[in-house]
């Protein structure tokens, strides 16, 4: 029999900002707050840059070519977080995304991302989609 459970609010009962779900198989569990994205944003980057739509970003900058800054409006708990990105383009070249790690590299509160040309050049890109998964501050 399914059961239907309606609340605003989960809290942990050990501490309240964690909480176990029984993964698959029955045998392991996963801790909620690990698994859900911390921030996410898509944008057009051609042209005079918007945001298509986003989670927990706070402005979006052109920083050149192929070349944006995205601040995160609640900052991460350290540099060390996951990104996952995708590119698209109005073309049948191919694209890429990078997350940058040399110079101007991500910090708790500004995430750096790039739209490539497979060989490395920078382009700006119709579609820019990126997700953090990590530690909230």
């Amino acid at each position: 029999m399914a059961s239907l459970l309606k609340v605003d609010s989960l809290t942990g009962v050990t501490t309240a900002g964690s909480i176990s779900v029984t993964g698959e198989g029955n045998s392991t569990t996963t801790n909620l707050q690990q698994g859900l994205a911390k921030s996410w944003i898509n944008f057009n980057g051609t042209g005079t840059i918007a945001t298509r739509d986003s989670f927990n970003i706070s402005s979006l900058s052109d920083e050149g070519t192929g070349n944006y800054s995205v601040t995160i409006a609640s900052a991460m708990s350290n540099t060390n977080y996951s990104v996952i990105g995708a590119v698209g383009r109005n073309s049948a070249d191919g694209a890429m995304f990078a997350n940058h790690i040399g110079t101007n590299a991500n910090t708790t509160t500004t995430q750096r991302v790039k739209g490539l040309y497979v060989d490395g050049g920078l382009i700006d890109m119709t579609q820019m989609c990126s997700s953090l998964l990590g530690d909230l501050a």
